[in-house]
């Protein structure tokens, strides 16, 4: 095999989890679907999708921040953001402490739209989690923090994975 083998990475095939990657790919294909299905009759994609998202569940988050958080360039947010912004979905505000920072707010219309999508995505992973009980469910939130990388989290991150006032440990 070329360097895209098993060898390159020195895994043994038989090591290789093909099983959870393709469920990931599925499992995400299908999560994100259900919105998309919505955000085509805005003329929307997945990035408004995640803009809103970080825009409603944290208020008054900066523009590098969010940047940080989507890690996309200024150029793909700014398209994103000015279509949102003219629509009506977010407004932007001068910051109290430093005039020239961009705080994001979700407008009642934007607000709308997050609760609609995520709630698409809540009964996915309700139907998913059916059966399962509180540590079975405790096991599939643990194996998501395992997946992310905790070296380098950005503010949005950093609240996530603050519990009680202490970085949750995977």
């Amino acid at each position: 095999m070329g360097a895209a083998g098993p060898e390159a990475s020195g895994r043994r095939p038989a090591e290789t989890r093909w099983d959870i990657i393709e469920l990931l790919f599925f499992a995400y294909r299908d999560f994100v679907g259900d919105p998309d299905h919505v955000l085509e009759k805005f003329g929307f994609g997945r990035a408004h999708h995640r803009v809103m998202h970080f825009v409603h569940r944290y208020p008054g988050l900066n523009v590098a921040d969010l940047l940080e958080v989507l890690r996309i360039t200024k150029q793909s947010l700014g398209r994103v953001l000015k279509q949102l912004l003219d629509e009506g979905y977010i407004v932007q505000k001068a910051g109290d402490a430093d005039r020239r920072q961009r705080l994001l707010f979700a407008t009642a219309k934007g607000e709308a739209l997050v609760a609609q999508l995520a709630g698409l995505q809540t009964d996915r992973i309700a139907r998913a989690l059916r059966g399962l009980d509180a540590s079975g469910a405790e096991a599939v939130r643990k194996f998501l923090l395992g997946m992310i990388d905790h070296d380098d989290p950005d503010k949005v991150l950093e609240a996530i994975l603050r519990v009680d006032g202490k970085m949750v440990k995977v």
